[in-house]
Order: C-alpha cells, then sequence, then structure tokens
C-alpha cells in the first residue's frame, strides 16, 4: 500500500474512493465555536464550506449566481433531553414532500421579511434562499450536527456582531408559528416527531468552491449524495449514482456504504479493469491518500506455501 502517490488518473486507470470524515472531538474547545465542515465537506468544497449554493445547483435547473451568497434552510427536530436539546438527521424524522411545502408556505413571510430575498427554490429536505443580512454567520450542515446538542452547533457571528442573535430570533418565531400549525397536529396523531425547528447551514457562494484535483481531474462523479451531483455541474463532468464494470476508470466516488462496494472494486483490480483504488479517508480529521493495486488485496504471510488470505474491508481501511 502506497502513501501520497503522485501519479495522476491520466496515466493510469485508477478509481478513487473517498470515504466520510467525523470531526477530532478531543480538540480544545474555542471561542470562536467548532470548526465549520466535516472533514469530507472541507475536502470537497474547501475551507469555505460553501455547501448550500453546490446543493441548490444539484437540485435546481435554474441558474445560480457564482457571487451570491446562498443559505440552505432545513425544517428539522429538536429532541428534548433532561438538560439540552439535540437534533436529529432528516432520515430520521419522515418528513413528506406535501409537510414541507406545507411548513414553508406558513413561514415563508417571515422568512423573506428577515432575509429581504425570496426563496429561489424548494423540495422536500432543502430550501434556498440568498443569506442577506445573514451571510457572514458560521454554520453547520445537519450532517456534522445532527445527535449532538445544539448548543455547541448554533449559528455564530464571525465579524459582525449581532447576527446569530438575528438569526435566533427568526428562529423562535418559526418555532411558536410551526408548534400551533396543522402539519404538527396531524404528525402527532401519527406518532411522529414534530417538526419543531429550522436549520440554517452551508452559507457561501459557488466562486468560495475549492474543488480538489483528484475531483476536478475525473473522468465521472458517482455517490448518492448531492453535493456531488452538484459539483458535476459546477464542473462539468458526467454523474452517476451507482457503480457499473463500465464507469469504474477514472471516476471518483463519495458512497454511503463503500464496504458493499468493495468485492467490485477488488475483482476490477484482479481481471484488470483498473489499475489501482485511490482511497482517501481522514484518520484524526487529517486527509489521507493511499494507492492500493492487485498486490494489496491479500494479506502477507512468511508461509509462502499457504494461499494468502484476501484482506477484509475493515483491515484496508483501517
Amino acid at each position: 500500500m502506497t502513501a501520497n502517490s503522485t501519479h495522476t488518473p491520466g496515466q493510469l486507470r485508477r478509481f478513487t474512493l473517498l470515504l466520510s470524515g467525523e470531526d477530532v472531538l478531543d480538540e480544545p474547545e474555542s471561542k470562536e465555536g467548532p470548526r465549520q465542515g466535516l472533514p469530507h465537506e472541507r475536502f470537497l468544497l474547501g475551507e469555505a464550506v460553501p455547501i448550500a449554493p453546490v446543493l441548490l445547483l444539484a437540485q435546481s435547473n435554474q441558474a445560480v449566481n457564482p457571487t451570491e451568497v446562498i443559505a440552505c434552510l432545513q425544517p428539522v427536530h429538536l429532541h428534548a433531553t433532561r438538560d439540552h436539546l439535540i437534533l436529529m438527521g432528516q432520515n430520521q424524522i419522515d418528513l413528506t414532500a406535501e409537510e414541507s411545502a406545507q411548513l414553508l408556505n406558513s413561514a415563508l413571510p417571515l422568512i423573506e421579511e428577515d432575509f429581504q430575498n425570496s426563496v429561489h427554490f424548494q423540495n422536500q429536505h432543502y430550501w434556498f434562499i440568498p443569506a442577506g443580512p445573514f451571510s457572514s454567520l458560521a454554520s453547520y450542515s445537519v450532517d456534522q450536527s445532527h445527535g449532538r446538542n445544539i448548543d455547541w452547533w448554533m449559528p455564530r457571528d464571525t465579524h459582525e456582531e449581532g447576527i446569530a442573535k438575528r438569526w435566533r430570533k427568526l428562529q423562535n418565531e418559526i418555532q411558536m408559528l410551526w408548534h400551533i400549525g396543522p402539519v404538527n397536529e396531524e404528525r402527532e396523531q401519527r406518532g411522529m416527531p414534530s417538526i419543531n425547528s429550522l436549520w440554517i447551514s452551508g452559507i457561501g457562494k459557488l466562486n468560495d468552491v475549492r474543488a480538489p484535483e483528484a475531483l476536478k481531474q475525473s473522468r465521472c462523479l458517482i455517490g448518492q449524495h448531492p453535493m456531488l451531483a452538484g459539483l458535476a455541474r459546477l464542473l462539468g463532468l458526467p454523474y452517476e449514482i451507482t457503480l457499473n464494470e463500465n464507469n469504474l476508470a477514472g471516476a471518483f466516488a463519495w458512497l454511503e456504504q463503500p464496504q458493499l462496494a468493495w468485492p467490485q472494486l477488488s475483482a476490477a483490480l484482479i481481471k484488470k479493469q483498473i489499475d489501482e483504488v485511490a482511497l482517501i479517508d481522514f484518520p484524526k480529521g487529517k486527509v489521507r491518500e493511499r494507492i492500493l493495486t492487485v498486490r494489496d488485496l491479500y494479506k502477507k504471510s512468511w508461509a509462502f506455501w499457504k494461499k494468502s488470505e484476501p484482506l477484509t474491508w475493515k483491515e484496508i481501511t483501517q
């Protein structure tokens, strides 16, 4: 297994596989708050982590002004524990497209008044609007914040004071509006968690995207996350949701369950459909790239007369 190879996808038939990273939770806390973006979000987009305009690009056919600061709004459930609130992931709340539309329609006057803009686009999970007076907020994606005490993950002021307080005021007004609304009354009858808050994140503009060379040099992008679809559109690259044997060479993939793809990738190495797999992950939050060839698929053994056993996915990633 070779670290930090200097080969480019044009020299070898390489498949690049990105693994999701986690925050380094033992980092000392600071007054500025946690670092924006999960490691893989920063790798894909750059340190500004402008997720919102990239997601808008993915889910809408409309042109996106590269200099306009966009914010992503998401209806969420905040779960109350004994002494704090926890943000639930959107895959846990089973929000329907109709419920999302009703919630937006009821909150729209408040949103557009405070943002001083109209909503550009909305679907079941994401609403997009020019950030306006909230452009300077430091914010954190639902992917980064869910399952945690939200006190540490609420938006924060950067160079302009009072913006986070202004956001919390709007958030509280919407919470009260939705608390007495028909959507949550119906969800309560069905035993579903209430949609009791609005989350803001991904604030930034397309001009702030700093995609890595591994992405820009790829032949196509593969994965389920809409962020990849947005990056493909931004970079003018083909985009596919799933792997197949015809789209491996020169591809860049970020998959929800990469372990399920490993048998196909190792078989492709053995059959010489690809020459190598570049594996990008983030131990302790730091980017690491390793190159795997067919010689790296098996355990090394001093007993040369025994057939080598294939490495498991766990052994490969560790």
